[in-house]
């Protein structure tokens, strides 16, 4: 068996657990790619960080595909990711792609707009759009803006930190105030690589069925 056949066999049964197999979602993956993120770039991670993603996306997608965004000063909306070509995905279309602004400064607010005009305004759908948002660390006070504004419409952010950096502003998300419903989680984890398949489908999958019934509730599905 291929390791993602084997990531996806976890993933199904998390999804199981959470009540979530008949769940249709168009899912999304948003990576850091400012300066400190380098290393993790060039070592493989974050190439896996999206197969392990790509997994769960492949569940809940009806076409499997994940939809793939990077930043740092600037962002980059990327060709969406599937099983017949994640292979090198990271090398081939990121970090050799001289189009892509890389290792600058993070700005999350504008990537944020974009991924909430994808699948609002360019392509509105009746289904949830579930987004991963992996950053690591010093997230701008400014994405309030953004999370606010899209929590009325059926996008969940499910933020995760990595590394040991200061979180500080995604910590303070459920607290958030002036939001139709709470429409983002954080979770962090200090070391990706060490994280079990199980212990991240878990952690990914934590409020996004509560939400999909509040959304259900409040007329936003």
């Amino acid at each position: 068996m291929t390791t993602i056949s084997l990531m996806k066999k976890t993933a199904s049964v998390i999804l199981e657990k959470k009540k979530l197999t008949d769940v249709v979602a168009r899912v999304g993956i948003i990576l850091d790619i400012s300066g400190s993120m380098r290393t993790l770039y060039k070592n493989g991670t974050v190439q896996k960080v999206v197969e392990r993603i790509l997994a769960v996306a492949s569940q809940f997608d009806d076409d499997g595909s994940l939809d793939v965004w990077v930043y740092d000063n600037e962002f980059s909306r990327l060709k969406s990711v599937t099983e017949r070509d994640f292979v090198n995905y990271v090398d081939d279309y990121i970090l050799n792609n001289d189009l892509i602004h890389k290792f600058g400064r993070n700005d999350e607010p504008p990537v944020m707009e974009d991924v909430i005009n994808k699948y609002t305004v360019e392509q509105p759908a009746k289904e949830p759009t579930f987004i991963v948002f992996i950053n690591d660390g010093g997230c701008k006070r400014t994405i309030k803006k953004p999370i606010v504004a899209s929590s009325n419409k059926p996008i969940f952010w499910q933020f995760v930190g990595i590394g040991n950096s200061n979180f500080e502003v995604l910590e303070k998300l459920d607290t958030m105030e002036g939001r139709f419903i709470d429409n983002a989680n954080f979770f962090h984890i200090e070391d990706i690589e060490k994280i079990s398949d199980e212990e991240l489908y878990n952690n990914l999958l934590n409020e996004f069925p509560s939400w999909l019934i509040e959304a259900k509730e409040k007329g936003i599905l």
